[in-house]
């Protein structure tokens, strides 16, 4: 609707436009409309004026500048909407394998045969033990028994010695260090004698599985014992390796003694035989360790004495075995 020259003399006024009263309405109408349009161009947005100016090569007008202001006005403004910020994806997390799983394809195959958290009784474990050897040697069948002991204190410090009455199925070489090296090779020492034998100790050779001394000569070991002690060699009374009766010393070793003694953790490990035993020859050897263990069960013991008993084979998986007949 077009406004009437009244109203364009108000709005001419307004705009501080000076006009005649005699002036036409097409002239009053056209003052207005340029007033209008030199209005509209002296008025320029701020931001188009900063965008114009050159960016500088350091500080805040540098390029890197703006672009870290930018992010930083973009963070706080996400915040200010409660929007979550753009995080990357997490992968996802794979659950971990079991150690049997993480184990190679013939361990896995053979650990099928035995059944989780069941026990066998100590005929069924021997037999068990057998099946699931699954490499290609004469594996050596281990006992492993869990002793509710302390081994810090001296009276729960669990050793000893016997010989197994079906012998331990390797071949065993044997030194000997006495004056008599005629007749301990007799007996059937593999080695023998004095100032030959600690030649070899002196240079680090111990091809020998036990060394059996004469009280005599224990002495002259002490400046090896950081060389026997590590292998398990140091000849020790309690072991019968410390004896003035070479001939039965060397005879038991022949015949398969073995010494035990407690780890730090309180276990007894110990191997017991081979894989190519008869069941009754590593049932009998298995009666013999546990009765000589059960024998040295320290007076001031309270509640368990034997935790835990397992048998394996070497490379093999673990049986657990029954306590119930144990004892």
């Amino acid at each position: 609707m077009a406004k009437t020259k009244k109203e364009l003399l108000e709005e001419a006024k307004a705009l501080g436009i000076e006009v005649e009263a005699k002036s036409k309405v097409a002239e009053i109408q056209a003052l207005i409309d340029a007033k209008d349009a030199a209005k509209a161009e002296a008025v320029e947005p701020e931001e188009s004026a900063e965008a114009d100016k050159p960016l500088a090569k350091a500080g805040k007008r540098s390029a890197k500048a703006m672009e870290e202001a930018a992010e930083k006005q973009a963070k706080e403004d996400r915040k200010a909407s409660g929007e979550a910020a753009d995080t990357k994806p997490k992968a996802p997390v794979k659950p971990a394998r079991s150690r049997v799983e993480r184990r190679g394809k013939h361990f896995r195959k053979s650990a099928e045969k035995i059944e989780q958290g069941k026990t066998y009784g100590l005929e069924q474990a021997i037999e068990l033990a057998k099946q699931t050897s699954h490499v290609k040697f004469d594996a050596t069948v281990e006992l492993h028994v869990n002793l509710g002991v302390d081994p810090r204190h001296a009276d729960q410090n669990i050793r000893d010695n016997l010989v197994l009455p079906a012998g331990t199925g390797k071949q065993v070489k044997i030194a000997v260090l006495t004056d008599d090296a005629a007749e301990a090779k007799k007996a059937g020492a593999d080695l023998a004698g004095t100032d030959d034998l600690l030649a070899e100790l002196e240079k680090g050779k111990t091809d020998f599985d036990v060394l059996i001394a004469t009280p005599a000569l224990m002495p002259r070991l002490g400046k090896y014992a950081r060389v026997l002690g590590p292998r398990g060699l140091m000849p020790n009374p309690k072991s019968g390796t410390v004896t003035t009766d070479i001939n039965k010393a060397v005879a038991e070793a022949k015949a398969g003694r073995v010494e035990y003694r407690v780890d730090s953790t309180g276990i007894v490990h110990l191997g017991v035989g081979k894989v190519s035993f008869t069941p009754a020859q590593l049932l009998e050897n298995l009666q013999a360790v546990l009765a000589s263990i059960k024998a040295n069960k320290p007076q001031g013991i309270k509640g368990n004495y034997i935790k835990a008993i397992h048998l394996t084979t070497s490379m093999g998986p673990s049986i657990t075995v029954d306590l119930t007949n144990i004892g």
